[in-house]
């Protein structure tokens, strides 16, 4: 087996930016900031990261779901029209010369 093919792991703050909430966790990511991890007081490089279990709508029981409903109720719409849409004058006149060729036909 060949040596160091795997990258180096070491351990990492990832920090939210919006709650300050950290998570020590193994890693390769490299970084040149650091940070004080406030579970052991040591110094660990840090990753600041927008968006976190402590922050995202679905964890925090927040999430809406107004993008979803829009999408709903415009296929209602859409689907309504298509049942109770009044017909054009130049439909009925291709509806009524067909009916008049078929009692012609008929005769």
């Amino acid at each position: 087996m060949r040596k160091d093919v795997q990258p180096k792991t070491r351990l990492v703050v990832f920090q939210d930016s919006q709650t300050n909430r950290q998570y020590l966790i193994e890693s390769t990511i490299s970084t040149k900031d650091t940070v004080v991890y406030e579970g052991d007081g040591k110094e660990y490089p840090v990753i600041k990261v927008e968006v976190s279990s402590d922050t995202h709508p679905f964890y925090t029981g927040q999430q809406t779901f107004i993008q979803a409903a829009g999408r709903v109720d415009r296929f209602n719409k859409r689907y309504q029209r298509g049942q109770h849409s009044v017909e054009t004058p130049e439909v009925e006149e291709v509806k009524e010369e067909a009916t008049a060729e078929a009692e012609t036909q008929e005769d």
